[in-house]
């Protein structure tokens, strides 16, 4: 096998990569392969689905399969390679029915259908083991020989940024919101990574294609999410236990969420929330549910700890999964695009297995002490605060805006990240989303005037938040973001965060610090090149970075 699409990679080879039989995730080399040959195949959707939409026989259908394979494929999704045998199997279908529709309306409309090859002509084999031998042949380091690193690291940056966009889209999806906008810009993308594109200022022009794209992508799930569930409001949430039978839910799809809560009123099970999952509290539609009784836990690299020491039923809804163990492993199971072999994965239309397992299971004995966190600093929430921060910027009380946030991962350097928060001035204010924010979120940092100092904007799918308060600042000042007293830090672990990174530099945006570590499918010449050309920069030590920061560089 072979992958380096995450900050968890193997780094002590010549060569970055997980290399082996197994990947630092967990995932295996049958399972990598044959999640290449899944992103091969929706490569060959894609130079279909996008000419059909070319000669009026568009079908979004294409996309929206395309979009929820890709994120089966992200980091900590899915290690299943039965599901991903399945997902082929779909996907050659739906391929062929892509190509039918397009060759159809082509002939109707007097055209000659062109002839195309590479991901559109693949036939996959019948058998598993065959079908991984294909798989090794289309992987991510294909032509890294020929072609060399700096090339294949930027084709991987429009993949793996691709990859965010399609897991931001399925959010949307099955809530119901979707766009014609957004299902041809995913067909494009995935025709224009089965070209095999090798010119440099191609494929970065094309990853700013595809920030623009999930700037639309992540207005589109602000929508969904907005729209099932109200706007976010800030709200105390309850981190200490309360005495009861209970059932945990853990990864980022709110939609999955209120289904539990939905099927399980007047249950007598409460339900809680883990990781990204945190900010759920906000959405009045959600917390109207009186057995959402809080949070439990931490950031995802903690699953295994928190897991074990939950005494109920857990849910894992999207990424991110790491391999559970022997203690806790059969009271958890899977929905969406997630998945583990050997753990139950369920449909929620069929909640009884969980339901009772968490009846089954002792729960907790008694409340502890109360202890709450405050979320559900939304761009609405923090706008309609928007004359008393503006005000307090005039008047010098606030002298800077500090975005601290992305994903968090056990790998060392992502303490920088509360260093910098710990050690801000006390006139800054803190903004933060994603999991990123649990390396200081207990932390005590006060406010300034009525303003909260620490704003927690949501979870990393909530990044569209933050790009609005920060747009209407700009707007009120009269001055372009870059010019706004604002500084971003940014902490990437996986594909997600590199879509939002797209999207940044795709703004315009300057003078990003993005760590802990270079993502290893950048050469030193492709940092540079971005540097260059964005401004971009790469964590040091936090005290240096601050100084540099409060001074607008």
């Amino acid at each position: 096998m072979f992958c380096y699409q995450c900050e968890q990679t193997d780094r002590s080879g010549e060569q970055a990569g997980c290399h082996s039989i197994r990947g630092n995730c967990g995932k295996d080399e049958g399972t990598a392969a044959l999640q290449d040959l899944l992103v091969h195949v929706c490569c060959g959707i894609g130079q279909y689905a996008r000419r059909a939409r070319d000669v009026g026989a568009g079908d979004s259908k294409f996309a929206d399969f395309a979009a929820g394979a890709l994120f089966t494929t992200l980091t900590n999704v899915n290690f299943n390679s039965t599901r991903f045998v399945m997902l082929l199997s779909e996907a050659g279908q739906i391929r062929d029915r892509a190509r039918s529709r397009y060759e159809q309306a082509a002939r109707e409309r007097g055209l000659e259908p062109e002839q195309l090859d590479g991901p559109a002509t693949i036939q996959l084999a019948r058998d598993v083991d065959d079908l991984v031998a294909q798989g090794a042949l289309v992987g991510v380091d294909a032509g890294m020989d020929v072609l060399g690193a700096d090339i294949v690291g930027l084709r991987n940056l429009n993949l793996y940024g691709l990859k965010g966009v399609c897991a931001y889209a399925h959010h949307a999806n099955v809530l119901g919101h979707r766009s014609e906008e957004v299902d041809a810009g995913i067909e494009a993308a995935l025709d224009f990574l089965a070209d095999s594109p090798t010119a440099l200022e191609p494929l970065l022009e094309h990853a700013l294609v595809l920030g623009r794209l999930n700037l639309k992508v992540m207005e589109l799930l602000d929508a969904a999410n907005t729209t099932s569930f109200g706007h976010p409001t800030p709200t105390d949430v309850r981190v200490s236990a309360v005495a009861g039978k209970a059932i945990l839910v853990s990864g980022h799809d709110l939609g999955d969420l209120r289904t539990i809560l939905e099927l399980t009123v007047d249950s007598g099970v409460n339900v809680y929330t883990h990781g990204e999952m945190l900010p759920a509290h906000g959405y009045p539609e959600l917390r109207r549910h009186s057995h959402l009784v809080g949070h439990q836990g931490g950031a995802w690299q903690g699953q295994h700890a928190d897991f074990a020491m939950f005494p109920g039923a857990i849910v894992m809804t999207s990424n991110c999964l790491i391999e559970p163990q022997p203690g806790y492993k059969q009271r958890v199971f899977t929905t969406g695009p997630a998945g583990w072999p050997g753990v139950r994965h369920l449909t929620l239309a069929n909640l009884a297995p969980v339901l009772r397992a968490a009846r089954a299971l002792p729960g907790f004995a008694e409340d502890e002490p109360a202890r709450t966190i405050t979320v559900g600093f939304a761009r609405n929430a923090v706008l309609s605060l928007a004359d008393t921060v503006i005000g307090a910027v005039k008047g010098g009380d606030i002298s800077r805006f500090l975005l601290i946030g992305g994903c968090d991962g056990a790998a060392p350097g992502r303490n920088y990240y509360a260093d910098v928060a710990d050690n801000a001035p006390d006139d800054t204010v803190l903004m933060t989303l994603g999991c990123a924010k649990y390396r200081f979120n207990t932390h005590e940092f006060g406010a300034i005037g009525e303003i909260p100092r620490l704003l927690d904007l949501g979870q990393c799918n909530d990044a569209y938040s933050a790009l609005q308060i920060a747009t209407a600042l700009a707007s009120a000042f009269e001055c372009s973001v870059n010019e706004l007293p604002l500084s971003l830090f940014v902490s990437w672990f996986e594909q997600k965060a590199v879509a939002v990174l797209l999207t940044l530099l795709a703004l315009g945006i300057r003078n990003i610090r993005v760590g802990p570590s270079v993502p290893a499918f950048l050469t030193p010449a492709a940092v540079e090149l971005l540097a260059e050309r964005f401004a971009l920069k790469l964590i040091g030590d936090p005290e240096e970075d601050l100084a540099d920061a409060m001074a607008g560089r």
